[in-house]
């Protein structure tokens, strides 16, 4: 028994094998970041420094600005372990008042995207180490030096 003979199709005009193929349907996306709509001005949060994160905001700008102003008017420059605790001091004093500032003008609700609650969380563990190991080396190099007008500036800063 043979087999069929191919059946051949019909040659067909390149109209008719447009009509006859599925319709193509092509989409087009893009991303997109959702902020919360509202008004383009910044809040203003009066409150933030009655809270217990503003008070303590305040303190570390207030104590951190203490620190290094009493360095600085001192020869620090002469002693590397005073650059440490100038620069830590200075530091983390900028970023306190940026965190301040953030939290003040409620930009924070503005970018949803941080996690700032562990952003936080990693700013001040960060700053009580290093604050810490700066306290300890400024309080280990104070030294009594005779007519010297940078030993109380030190002692006060440690």
């Amino acid at each position: 028994m043979e087999p069929p003979p191919p059946h051949e199709a019909p040659r067909r005009s390149p109209e008719e094998e447009r009509s006859r193929s599925p319709p193509v349907t092509t989409t087009a996306s893009s991303f997109s970041a959702s902020f919360p709509s509202g008004s383009s001005s910044l809040a203003y949060d009066k409150e933030f420094l009655r809270t217990p994160p503003g008070i303590l905001m305040v303190a570390e700008i207030i104590l951190g600005l203490l620190v290094w102003t009493l360095i600085a008017g001192t020869e620090y420059f002469l002693y590397p372990v005073f650059g440490w605790v100038m620069f830590v001091a200075v530091f983390y004093w900028v970023l306190t008042l940026f965190f301040l500032i953030i939290y003040m003008t409620m930009t924070y609700t503005r970018i949803p995207q941080v996690p700032w609650t562990t952003v936080g969380l990693c700013f001040n563990g960060s700053a009580f180490v290093l604050y810490f190991i700066a306290a300890v080396v400024d309080a280990c190099a104070v030294s009594k030096e005779p007519d010297s007008h940078n030993y109380n500036s030190w002692a006060a800063s440690s």
